[in-house]
């Protein structure tokens, strides 16, 4: 699945999806959901990174712009300076906590 349609409306984030769904981001979860290695840590075969603790601030929670990574995600910039989180497509699907996606998650048994 692939949006369709990304703009910034205020302080959220709202996607169209190929499928005709709609989900709509708040700037602060997408901050607090950041999945780089920083904010999430990292494994791999020899060890474990765990994450550096985040220390939020207002400008944590202020995108600036957003780019497209390859055909498969994008990657905000806030007005902190963070910058390194690359938000796959699915990962932002599975984030929308709209009714129906929670419904879908919990009748798939899908994680978040």
């Amino acid at each position: 699945m692939k949006p369709t349609h990304i703009e910034v409306v205020n302080n959220i984030l709202a996607v169209s999806w190929d499928d005709g769904h709609e989900s709509y981001f708040d700037f602060e979860t997408l901050r607090r959901a950041c999945p780089c290695a920083a904010c999430k840590g990292e494994t791999n075969v020899l060890s474990h990174a765990a994450p550096v603790p985040q220390r939020y601030a207002p400008d944590s929670f202020e995108m600036t712009s957003w780019q497209y990574v390859g055909g498969y995600a994008i990657q905000p910039r806030w007005k902190d300076g963070h910058a390194s989180g690359i938000y796959s497509f699915q990962f932002l699907r599975d984030l929308c906590n709209c009714d129906e996606c929670a419904r879908r998650r919990s009748s798939h048994g899908a994680r978040r």
